[in-house]
């Protein structure tokens, strides 16, 4: 019995090493953080910003986003839409969900006119609430001329 127990303890143990392991998840982690970001085709928009946030405004219910970019194209969610087929798009989506509300980004450099007229296909379709998506201002810059 004391052999059985020696030869048991005098064998090599395993040593499971883990550095290749971390190395590689943590390649696959980096790989992920520049990758998926540049794999999102919504549109790029630039809101503008404001100096004091509503908090008390958050919604707890997903709102459908309408994108205005800088050259006048129109995504409803993540799809480019042209301005006259909003309407029958916002329509079926409201019939769909009637109780979510439309969040509108548009990009600081759009033409406000077209920010106007996705703004009024909105209100028309019936929508419950439109919130414009805007940016915190930082407090180290004034509010001038591009104020809210």
């Amino acid at each position: 019995m004391r052999s059985l127990s020696r030869t048991a303890t005098s064998r090599p143990r395993p040593v499971m090493n883990v550095t290749p392991l971390v190395d590689i998840v943590l390649v696959l982690l980096i790989i992920f953080m520049v990758v998926i970001p540049a794999m999102e085709k919504n549109a790029q928009v630039e809101v503008p910003s404001i100096v004091h946030v509503d908090e008390a405004s958050r919604q707890r219910a997903e709102p459908f986003t309408l994108s205005v970019t800088a050259d006048g194209a129109v995504f409803f969610e993540e799809r480019r839409v042209p301005l006259e087929g909003l309407e029958p798009m916002l329509r079926e989506a409201h019939e769909r969900a009637q109780t979510r509300k439309v969040l509108l980004r548009a990009d600081r450099r759009a033409r406000w006119q077209t920010v106007r007229d996705v703004f009024a296909v909105v209100q028309r379709v019936g929508f419950p609430g439109i919130a414009l998506r805007v940016n915190q201002r930082g407090s180290d810059r004034s509010g001038g001329a591009d104020g809210v």
